[in-house]
This record gives C-alpha cells, sequence and structure tokens, in this order.
C-alpha cells in the first residue's frame, strides 16, 4: 500500500519515535558507535517528544510530517527555516526517516517532494540538510533528487556530517529524470 503524507499530530509522537529509533539502528549500524545506538529508547523518546511537542511546533514555519500505510506511521520528516545562517539558504530539511522495510518503496521520495514544496510555498528558494559521512545509501537518495554536497561539514557529538543544499525553484530530478 502507498504510504499517505500529512501533518504529523501528537498522537503520532510514539509511531515518530519508533521509525526514528528503528531508522538509527538499520541506517547508521557501522556509522555510529553501537553503544549509541543501544541506548536508543522508543518509549524515551515518545514521552520527551510529547512534552516538548508545543515547543517543537511553536514555530509556524516549521513542517512537522508523516507517512502512513496500513494505520501506522511509517516515514517522518520534519523541516522549516534554516538554523544555519548561509548566503541565499533559508530552508532547511532537519529530519528525515523511513522504516528500512520502506526503502526503495517511494516513502521516503514521496516524504522529500512533499518538504520541497512546502519549503518552497514557505518562499525558500534554497534549502539544505546534513547527512552523516559514509551514509552512502542517503548520500545517493540525496543526490538523485538534487541535493549536492556544498563543502559544507560539522562535527557534533561525535558524528561528522555533510551539507547538501537544494535549489527549490528548479526542476526537480529523481530516478535519474527531471520532474517539472
Amino acid at each position: 500500500m502507498t504510504a499517505h503524507i500529512r501533518d504529523a499530530r501528537i498522537d503520532d509522537a510514539a509511531g515518530i519515535a519508533r521509525v526514528r529509533v528503528e531508522t538509527w539502528r538499520a541506517a547508521y549500524a557501522g556509522l555510529v558507535p553501537q553503544e549509541v545506538l543501544d541506548r536508543l529508547d522508543v518509549e524515551r523518546e515518545t514521552a520527551h517528544r510529547m512534552e516538548r511537542w508545543d515547543e517543537y511546533h511553536a514555530d509556524a514555519g516549521s513542517h512537522d510530517l508523516v507517512a502512513v500505510a496500513d494505520g501506522e506511521v511509517v516515514g517522518w520528516a520534519f523541516a522549516g527555516r534554516a538554523r544555519d545562517r548561509l548566503e541565499g539558504v533559508t530552508g532547511e530539511l532537519y529530519a528525515i526517516y523511513a522504516h528500512a522495510e520502506r526503502w526503495s518503496r517511494g516513502v521516503g521520495n514521496a516524504m522529500l517532494t512533499e518538504v520541497e514544496r512546502r519549503l518552497a510555498g514557505d518562499g525558500h528558494a534554497r534549502a539544505y540538510l546534513w547527512v552523516l559521512a559514509g551514509n552512502a545509501r542517503a548520500a545517493a537518495f540525496y543526490e538523485t533528487h538534487g541535493w549536492h554536497l556544498d563543502g559544507g561539514e560539522k562535527v557534533e557529538e561525535g558524528l561528522h556530517e555533510l551539507r547538501r543544499v537544494r535549489h527549490l525553484d528548479g526542476p526537480r530530478v529523481a530516478h535519474g529524470r527531471a520532474d517539472v
């Protein structure tokens, strides 16, 4: 079944936490220390997410989205105003995750398309995201969708990340073809 993308609600907190924790464990095995992955806890993250829901959603320019299939949250994306100051870049994709069982099945593509549409609709001509160095699957996904490395790098909490930037006002490239 195809996933439906919609705005997240507070009752999605547990599903979002589950997607994030399970995806981190699948996508970052071997890239993030195992003890970090082992410490991830769905119940603790759900409680934290619910406690801070209003804070996370205080900015009207942010977009918290879920992909739902068969009544369950199978993907999550969060985007909004850029946190870092970059010349001409005002939007940011903070996070995007899909269950590993949904990889290469259109969920990530659908979420990314909707994030880009919403950021462009908010007036962001360019946006950026951070991807964990060594995450070849994510790097290929973003590259295919027009998110290109711009040389930005950061290391936070021992994680080395590379910045990718995309023009949101140009043609969208997916799976090797331009989608206008």
